[in-house]
């Protein structure tokens, strides 16, 4: 059996600008952010000799007169609209259960999906004793945030079209810090693939789909078999994602396609390694910085 042996190569130091080191917008525990007493003390702050000091490692973000610490590293807090991709873990009376990588489990409530078919009724018996045909355990699904409970649990709802059950594809668990809000969260790249970049760090990659059925109502999945091609770039575009996120770089459509359009010279199972993932991203960084410029 052949095994894949490497010597260890010299890391080159990456030169950062005086400014990289003194940004005042990351703070770690103890950090003093202000001394100035006319400011509020927001989430991941204590006052501690009249100075507001930091409590987690994350940003200072400043709104108004408040300060709050937004941690690096954190479970999924939702808000009303934020796009998800969850598992479902539990079937309940008229609800399902779903993992969505927040503190608390989601509740989709079986008034808040579109029964197939697409009719609008009020939902009956039969309704609650078919629910598992129409999801059941281990269902991945993509939702949107209807509304938020006292507890902080997210109520969700699939009543679009574009939210639904997933077929086909592969699931990536991330930090839901490195996903940027966006006005759409569904895309389809030209490489031959599609990305659900949910809010909660749940990405979900898949074969970009033809002409589906619009009276499937959300609960269809296609079966085929998926060509080697398709496989592929779905695996190209995972390692993509992981080489992004353990450089802790945004994850949006750009800078997914430019990673990806950056690692076409390297094998899929080689964009993993250390040294051709530092290459990759900052490849992808260089393009990013001339799209702004």
């Amino acid at each position: 059996m052949a095994a894949d042996m490497r010597l260890p190569t010299i890391r080159k130091t990456v030169s950062l600008s005086a400014s990289a080191f003194d940004r005042k917008d990351l703070v770690v525990p103890g950090d003093v952010i202000t001394s100035d007493t006319g400011f509020m003390r927001g989430h991941g702050t204590y006052v501690d000799d009249d100075k507001l000091t930091a409590s987690v490692a994350g940003e200072v973000q400043r709104v108004d007169k408040l300060i709050c610490v937004r941690p690096l590293k954190t479970r999924f807090n939702g808000e009303v609209g934020d796009v998800v991709v969850g598992r479902i873990t539990e079937v309940q009376q008229k609800r399902w259960k779903v993992e969505t990588n927040s503190r608390l489990d989601s509740v989709l409530l079986l008034s808040s999906v579109n029964l197939p078919g697409g009719e609008l009724r009020r939902r009956s018996a039969e309704d609650e004793l078919t629910m598992r045909e129409y999801l059941q355990e281990g269902d991945l699904i993509s939702a949107e945030v209807q509304s938020v409970f006292s507890d902080g649990a997210l109520s969700l709802h699939t009543r679009s079209l574009k939210y639904g059950k997933l077929g086909q594809g592969v699931l990536v668990q991330l930090s839901p810090s490195l996903i940027k809000r966006q006005k759409t969260h569904f895309h389809n790249l030209p490489c031959g693939a599609s990305i659900i970049l949910g809010n909660n760090g749940f990405v979900w990659l898949y074969p970009t789909p033809g002409q589906q059925e619009e009276e499937a109502g959300g609960f269809y999945t296609s079966l085929e078999p998926v060509s080697l091609s398709d496989r592929e770039v779905i695996s190209r575009l995972r390692n993509c994602l992981l080489a992004l996120a353990a450089h802790k770089v945004l994850l949006y459509d750009t800078s997914v396609l430019y990673c990806y359009e950056s690692s076409l010279q390297h094998q899929v199972k080689d964009i993993l390694k250390p040294e051709v993932m530092e290459e990759i991203v900052m490849l992808t960084q260089q393009k990013l910085l001339e799209q702004e410029g």
